[in-house]
């Protein structure tokens, strides 16, 4: 089965180069998805998966308009609990971080401006808690 990794974040050059640098970091092993918003990003997950592609990891933004990371991070967990999830965020608040751990089960917090080493290594301790439950 192809295996994805979707990113979600309002700002275009931020997508951009979480895609350069995942890419760099995995080259084929996985598909990169990306989306600009919650509802986006939640069609691009339901597209993968009626494609048969096993979306792993979803990294996403806190601050986005319409819906907040930590509300789409739930919504994620709900449909797909599966998915690793992770939120990129310069700007979430506490309570926000707390609220995705405790109901999205949420696997990292990165803050922006993040470093490629931190994200890689968030990405694959991710994945590794995946293959152990499989």
């Amino acid at each position: 089965m192809k295996k994805a990794i979707v990113c979600v974040d309002d700002e275009n050059i931020i997508l951009e180069s979480l895609g350069e640098q995942i890419k760099n970091m995995f080259g084929d092993e996985f598909i990169y998805e990306s989306a600009e918003n919650a509802e986006e990003g939640m069609e691009v997950i339901k597209e993968l998966s009626e494609e048969n592609i096993d979306v792993l990891v979803i990294v996403s933004d806190w601050l986005m308009p319409g819906k907040k990371g930590d509300e789409f991070l739930i919504d994620v967990h709900h449909k797909f609990p599966k998915i690793v999830k992770v939120m990129l965020t310069g700007q979430a608040d506490e309570s926000a971080i707390q609220n995705a751990i405790e109901n999205a089960k949420l696997h990292a917090y990165i803050s922006k401006p993040w470093n490629s080493d931190d994200l890689e290594k968030v990405i694959r301790t991710g994945l590794s808690k995946i293959e152990n439950k499989e």
